[in-house]
């Protein structure tokens, strides 16, 4: 799977890479070879960033589904409870 990133993000990192290059570098780099050079970082270190994204998106998933039962859980048969408790109140009250 290749890692594509939206035009107006593509431009805009090739700008970011030719100005690094203007204040980091000996030479300037051209609009073509900043293009390459992106293509070769998404294509070559690209996985890297994804992949661990996803394992990082995944470990919290994971925490907010062991975590799913304490946030919805309900106590059963609380029927009866509910019933005692308000007639005890009511008792209470003659």
């Amino acid at each position: 799977m290749s890692i594509e990133i939206p035009k107006a993000a593509r431009e805009q990192a090739i700008r970011s890479i030719e100005r690094y290059f203007e204040h980091n570098m000996d030479e300037p780099i051209g609009n073509i070879a900043a293009g390459g050079l992106l293509g070769f970082f998404l294509e070559e270190i690209g996985p890297v960033i994804y992949n661990q994204a996803v394992a990082d998106v995944q470990e919290r998933m994971q925490q907010r589904v062991a975590e799913l039962d304490i946030e919805v859980h309900e106590d059963e048969f609380q029927y009866w409870r509910k019933y005692e408790s308000k007639a005890g109140a009511r008792s209470k009250k003659a």
